[in-house]
């Protein structure tokens, strides 16, 4: 852009600042192109209407280094006299976010200036061209938003207009950061309507959306002017059904209204929340359902996989898993979306990929986050727990920073795209070298300080990472992302015998060094990365241990996107629905019981007796453990990628029914077609229904039928 950076004169506080400029045109339009960004979060207008319907622009990314732009057309909103005003909120560079880290941090991000970049370029229909610039002839103002944060809210005053303009300062900010849009815009893709209104035993107002989305609520009312519209948001009530928002920590997730005189409609424009609930503080008139609804904000990322089943719990299930993934895909993967947190947790991305590339098309989200990932990536290959990198601590951990690895390859093997591996491959290959030097004992993975297998129920009450061992963990991923690392090379055409002879001497210490078990999650490990000499012995051995404590799940972050696979690979799949179809805690199923309309960050985030976990850390809007769906796809309806043939070019259809279910249908919207495959119980029979759009093999009952594209029914026995 040849424009330069502007900022205010004086500093305006939380008050959010409009930036302005005016210009005439006297001559007929033929083109207009407005590149916009800014330090914070914008929203333009040009002569009084919305520029784009783009929210939260220009978007998270790794700010020192890379900043994205923006470019709209805007040939159609030019006339004669001509005025853009563009308003700059603090959003994620300037807030002081996360909420737990030290003073100083916080301090320092909200010490960054606000600043605004932007070109208006006009091609008249006579030749001539002309570019409006930022520079000091714009000025700027206080806006009606007198305050607005990512965590806090947002606070407008509807009877407030600018008394002065004054001008513009330049601001000494690079350009160099700057860079053309990557990601998905984030935009407002659907309306949810009050359930209910609830008057609660303390004789709250509170309105029930009937589902935990992430967005705002948009209102209406007549009101006087000075009148005050107020409303804080939660996700759940508590057990005596009262409105509950403790969980949010330090995020205030408050709306604060100063009404005009008469009828006026307002949705905030800075910010967002995760919430189901809102409880009113004001409202100047009678509370009506019509006065609200409720908006989902999300990256414009277009659902591709769909699954059904003869199970309303399991169907439940699957909308969790949907409105989890919709909730936290808010430009980059976050881990939830309501407490003072919101951050693009890599371990949660890493476990989740799969699931989310085979539900949406993820492709162009997972590339721009990759590449900030490559970006923050320490000069050792570490990677930071967070993307972009707000802790600012050096740490690693490992299945975390293995995401510069799972990720990529993952995006790889789902969409077919080579250009994703070129991208990030120095990236994979510094994390594999950060391990090897750092371990203190070779080819293992080995000191350090891990999150191990989070959130596990298989250790004392209170503790957070599980009861194992951390080391083979990160011994089990140092393996894994090696062999991934091999692939990758090999597809790139890059000599990787070294590689090739680090995963081989990594396997053979790993198998001396663990030749016993101790937790589901070893197993498990063990066996999906073929750590052990006998797979099929291990994955006996797990399924005994299940049945042994009564068929229940005690795995945490790292051992529950495996643990059904294992099962299902190795001949249990019985076992592997007994588990998904669980309805007492621990389970999937117990969070749907409990009335979650999306997946919970712990097993009990709401107990059995109604209590509640831990308030410092209790997401109800968590996509770890929704995991479990790429498990549906890939055995229950049995859609398998090939690695072999990624992007879904050839398939391996093998379908895994159980009669407990009755049924089960879905597919993917793969880029070559739709795969669908449905199979019923009729009987002592079962029907299968599969459609192909790609050569495939199919198995039904260990029967192999090479196929071309297609649809198909085949039957199998129901045993």
């Amino acid at each position: 852009m040849i424009g330069y950076w502007i900022t205010t004169k004086e500093k305006t506080g939380d008050v959010v600042p409009t930036f302005r400029k005016n210009w005439k045109i006297d001559t007929e339009v033929c083109k207009a192109v407005a590149k916009i960004s800014a330090l914070g979060v914008y929203e333009a207008h040009i002569n009084g209407k919305r520029i784009s319907n783009y929210v939260l622009a220009p978007g998270w990314t790794a700010y020192q280094k890379r900043l994205q732009y923006q470019s709209y057309d805007i040939t159609s909103m030019l006339r004669e006299e001509n005025e853009i005003e563009v308003v700059v909120g603090k959003g994620w560079m300037r807030s002081p976010m996360p909420g737990f880290i030290d003073n100083e941090q916080k301090d320092n991000r909200q010490k960054k200036p606000v600043g605004l970049i932007a070109e208006i370029c006009i091609e008249f229909r006579d030749g001539s061209k002309k570019v409006i610039s930022t520079d000091t002839s714009w000025d700027y103002s206080e806006s009606p938003i007198r305050f607005s944060e990512i965590y806090d809210g947002e606070y407008y005053d509807a009877t407030y207009h600018a008394k002065a303009w004054t001008p513009c300062v330049l601001l000494d900010w690079s350009k160099e950061i700057l860079i053309p849009q990557e990601g998905e815009e984030i935009l407002e893709k659907e309306e949810v309507a009050v359930k209910e209104i609830i008057i609660t035993p303390k004789k709250e107002v509170v309105l029930d959306f009937g589902q935990v989305i992430t967005g705002y609520v948009k209102f209406n009312v007549r009101a006087k002017k000075g009148d005050i519209v107020e409303y804080i948001h939660g996700e759940i009530l508590d057990n005596e059904g009262n409105f509950y928002n403790d969980n949010y920590r330090n995020a205030k997730a408050e709306i604060k209204y100063v009404c005009r005189e008469g009828y006026q409609n307002y949705k905030p424009h800075l910010t967002f929340f995760g919430f189901r609930y809102i409880k009113i503080i004001n409202f100047p008139e009678k509370i009506n359902k019509e006065n609200f609804n409720a908006t989902v904000v999300y990256s414009d990322i277009q659902q591709t996989g769909f699954i059904e089943s003869g199970n309303e719990l399991v169907n439940r299930l699957i909308s969790n898993i949907f409105w989890g993934q919709k909730g936290n895909f808010l430009d980059v993967p976050t881990d939830c979306p309501q407490r003072d947190e919101r951050l693009g947790w890599t371990g949660d991305a890493a476990v989740f990929v799969k699931a989310a590339s085979y539900n949406y098309d993820v492709e162009r989200f997972f590339g721009k986050w990759l590449r900030d990932l490559a970006c923050e990536q320490y000069d050792n290959g570490g990677i930071p727990d967070v993307v972009p990198d707000y802790f600012l601590n050096g740490k690693s951990s490992s299945v975390w920073g293995d995401a510069a690895v799972i990720c990529p390859w993952q995006i790889y093997i789902t969409y077919g795209n080579i250009e994703i591996l070129k991208t990030q491959f120095e990236s994979m290959k510094g994390w594999i070298s950060f391990i090897t030097e750092m371990t203190t004992t070779q080819y293992l993975w080995t000191g350090g300080s891990h999150y191990g297998d989070w959130l596990a129920i298989d250790a004392p009450e209170g503790s957070r990472t599980g009861a194992t061992r951390k080391d083979f963990i990160a011994s089990a991923f140092y393996y894994s992302s090696t062999n991934i690392f091999v692939k990758a090379g090999k597809i790139l055409g890059y000599d990787m015998k070294e590689y090739e002879d680090l995963a081989s001497n990594i396997r053979k210490r790993f198998i001396e060094k663990y030749s016993t078990y101790t937790t589901q999650t070893e197993y498990v490990l063990a066996a999906y990365f073929k750590l052990c000499e006998e797979p099929q012995k291990v994955a006996d051995e797990l399924a005994g241990i299940i049945r042994t404590v009564g068929c229940v799940n005690q795995t945490g972050f790292v051992g529950t996107p495996f643990i059904l696979h294992v099962l299902s690979r190795y001949g249990y799949q019985e076992l592997a629905y007994t588990l998904l179809l669980r309805e007492e805690y621990p389970s999937w199923l117990y969070s749907v019981k409990k009335g979650a309309t999306t997946v919970w960050e712990h097993w009990d985030g709401i107990k059995e007796d109604g209590s509640l976990w831990d308030k410092k850390m209790n997401s109800f809007n968590h996509y770890a453990y929704g995991s479990i769906i790429d498990w549906m796809y890939e055995e229950a309806l049995g859609i398998k990628p090939c690695e072999e043939n990624p992007g879904f070019t050839k398939l391996f259809i093998a379908p895994k029914p159980d009669k407990r279910l009755k049924w089960m249908g879905g597919g993917i919207n793969t880029s070559h077609g739709k795969v669908r495959v449905k199979w019923t119980f009729k009987g002592n029979e079962i029907r299968y229904n599969i459609i192909t759009p790609v050569p495939a093999i199919i198995s039904i009952n260990g029967k192999e039928t090479q196929v071309d594209s297609g649809s198909y029914i085949f039957w199998g026995k129901a045993y």
